[in-house]
Order: structure tokens, then C-alpha cells, then sequence
């Protein structure tokens, strides 16, 4: 029986820092220069897409952690310039941007890459980042905040199928809302959320749902949650399925990439990581499973507690098999070190990888 071919990604360095939230991690600003080197080594190495996120406002803490931030759809637009191959997802923070406009702002993209562009949908968790701007609309926004990112794609998918809308809803109204020209292909979907309501969200409305590991390398801790979005993609019978979210920690042996996550855990910002667990427990309302929850844990607030897979090339290849192995649609990854994290996906970790045989072999023109 042929292995099944998963997609991967890289999820950016668009804020300082990339994801840990240590002092003992390798400190930069983000730049376009940056990021271009590292989309087109990922595009080298037969990355399926790279995703920007939209951060408004970082942590602070002794590395100012996220303060310097660039803009996801500007970035991604010269991104698109430099790129022939990759896709590439801009996220929108919906309380700062009206329908409308992120729709015509997609479309702008796909001109510049045709088909290879998509949407990534922020609800928004952190109200410090919308109160700096008066756009916070209070907390009871948490309890409807899907329902309105629902008549927000609504209105967005109105324009790109037929160029017009005339959307009523309880938070937009359109009137005769023009839009041409139309984008070349479909955008692509994408939302975040691992609360049922956001599960819900992505099953009805979305392509995809990026959903984060836990653990150190647990590559399977994640699946129980998955079937959760396998089931509501069942009810909602579309073709929606998880791209699930690691950090990737790897060197030449696995006493090596474990040294690296001890120093790196060594010299967590507890000041930036308070800021973190303030604004997240804004929601207290927040289901156990929600990212907001997740942000808040104890153990792996270094790098969000999100699944970490540290060891040597070899031993991140065979876990990185076992999350492929899931009913899954792809894997994005983070690294300590982009450049060199990407460079060693590419030529010491994929071409170990069962679940990646094909890009492997369609990388070195077999």
C-alpha cells in the first residue's frame, strides 16, 4: 500500500524571536530579508506553504518578546513576488480589518501569485492588542466572536465567487458591496481555533484547521482533539482536515537537541510569559481545549506549550512519520533557528521521512 504523501509548511518568524520566550534563544528582529531567505529555502526544499501570523502587540519581558512585528498580508505580498512554487496564507485579524477589504487584499495577492495564496482567520484572544486601537469590543465578544468570523468569511466568499454582496447580517451589512476582479482559484480557508466552537467554525466554513501539538515528542498527544475535527467535518460534509503545529528541535544526536531545549528553558522570560497568562485569562469562559487555555500552561511556556519534537534528524524523521500517519491533511513547523532549522528539514530530516518520499524524490528530480 503507497505511504501517504502529508503536506508541510513553516509557520514564519514574522514577529521577533520566532517562539521561544527565552533569553538563552537566539534573539532577532524580523525582516523582509529574513523571511524571503527563509520561504524561498523552504520552497528549495519542497515546502508546501508558509504562514504569516498577524500580532499586534508582544509580551514584553528582558527579550521585548513579539514587540517588533511586521504586517502579514504586505509581507506575504512580496513574499509572493519572489516565490513560484509555495503557497502562501496572510492571516487577518478580523477587529482591524473589514471583510471587504481583506477580500480585495487577497484577491491583489493571487494577481501576484495565481493560485497560491490563502486566508488565515484571527479571532483575536489577546484584548490588549485591540484596546491600544479602542477595537476591543468587550468580553462578551469571546462568547460570539465565531459567529461573527462566520459572516465575516460569508461576506468574503460572496465577493470572490460572484464579485458583489449584498450580506445582511448581525454585525455586517453590505449593500451592492463591488469586488472585481475575482481571484484566479478559491482562497483557501484557514482558522485556529481548538475550542468546540472553533472546531465548529472550521468544519462549516474553512479548509483547514491549524491545530497544536503538546508535549515533547508526543507526536500522537494530538489526536484524540483531531478526531474531534474529523467527526464535525463529517457533520458538515466538507473536505476540512487538521494542519497540526510543532516546533522542531533537532541536531546531530539527541543528547545534543536536548541540551539546546535545557538551555532554552534555562532562560525563559517569566516577565514576558506573565503578560502571556494576564491576557489569556481574559476568557474565563474558555473551554479546556482552547488555545487561550493551552498559552496559559506551566510546563513548556517557553515555546506556548506547544508539541515540541527534539532529537537527532533521525529521531525527528520517525516521529514526524507518526503524526503524518494521522487523519491529517499536513504538519507546520517552527525551529529554534529557521534558516538552519529549514536547511536541515530539507536535506537531513525529509529524506528519512516515508510520509515525504515523494517531495524528497521530486526535490532531487527522481
Amino acid at each position: 500500500m503507497a505511504t501517504k504523501q502529508v503536506e508541510v509548511g513553516v509557520f514564519i518568524p514574522i514577529g521577533n524571536n520566532g517562539w521561544l520566550l527565552s533569553t538563552n534563544a537566539p534573539q532577532y528582529k524580523p525582516s523582509f530579508a529574513m523571511n524571503k531567505a527563509v520561504v524561498q529555502k523552504a520552497e528549495k526544499y519542497g515546502f508546501d506553504f508558509a504562514l504569516s501570523m498577524i500580532k499586534l502587540r508582544g509580551f514584553g519581558g528582558k527579550t521585548e518578546f513579539w514587540d517588533y512585528n511586521l504586517e502579514s498580508f504586505t509581507l506575504m505580498a512580496g513574499l509572493a513576488a519572489v516565490t513560484s512554487k509555495i503557497k502562501l496564507y496572510a492571516s487577518t485579524a478580523i477587529l482591524t480589518l473589514p471583510p471587504a477589504i481583506a477580500a480585495r487584499m487577497a484577491t491583489t495577492i493571487d494577481s501576484i501569485a495565481p493560485g497560491r495564496f490563502g486566508l488565515n482567520i484571527v479571532t483575536g484572544w489577546q484584548p490588549a492588542e485591540y484596546e491600544q486601537m479602542s477595537l476591543w469590543p468587550g468580553p462578551a465578544y469571546f462568547g460570539y466572536r465565531y459567529e461573527y468570523a462566520t459572516e465575516y468569511v460569508q461576506v468574503m466568499k460572496d465577493l470572490w465567487s460572484k464579485g458583489q454582496s449584498d450580506f445582511k447580517g448581525k454585525h455586517f451589512t453590505m449593500n451592492d458591496c463591488k469586488m472585481l476582479p475575482k481571484p484566479s482559484k478559491p482562497i483557501s480557508i484557514v482558522a485556529a481555533g481548538q475550542s468546540p466552537s472553533g472546531m465548529k467554525f472550521a468544519a462549516e466554513h474553512c479548509d483547514y484547521n491549524f491545530a497544536a501539538g503538546s508535549g515533547h515528542n508526543t507526536p500522537k498527544a494530538f489526536a484524540e482533539r483531531n478526531l474531534e475535527l474529523v467527526e464535525a467535518a463529517k457533520v458538515s460534509g466538507r473536505d476540512v482536515g487538521a494542519m497540526v503545529l510543532f516546533m522542531v528541535i533537532a541536531d546531530e544526536t539527541d543528547e545534543a537537541a536536548w541540551a539546546k531545549w535545557e538551555l532554552y528553558k534555562s532562560g525563559l522570560d517569566q516577565d514576558a510569559v506573565s503578560w502571556m497568562r494576564d491576557q489569556g485569562g481574559k476568557d474565563t469562559k474558555a473551554a479546556a481545549s482552547s488555545t487561550i487555555v493551552r498559552h496559559k500552561g506551566e510546563e513548556g511556556a517557553v515555546n506556548f506549550n506547544a508539541g515540541t519534537l527534539i532529537g537527532s534528524f533521525e529521531s525527528v524523521a520517525k516521529m514526524l512519520d507518526e503524526v503524518a500517519a494521522e487523519p491529517i491533511k499536513g504538519i507546520m513547523m517552527t525551529f529554534d533557528n529557521f534558516e538552519a532549522g529549514v536547511e536541515n528539514f530539507g536535506t537531513r530530516i525529509q529524506p528519512l521521512m516515508k510520509s515525504r518520499a515523494e517531495a524528497h524524490a521530486g526535490q532531487n528530480g527522481t
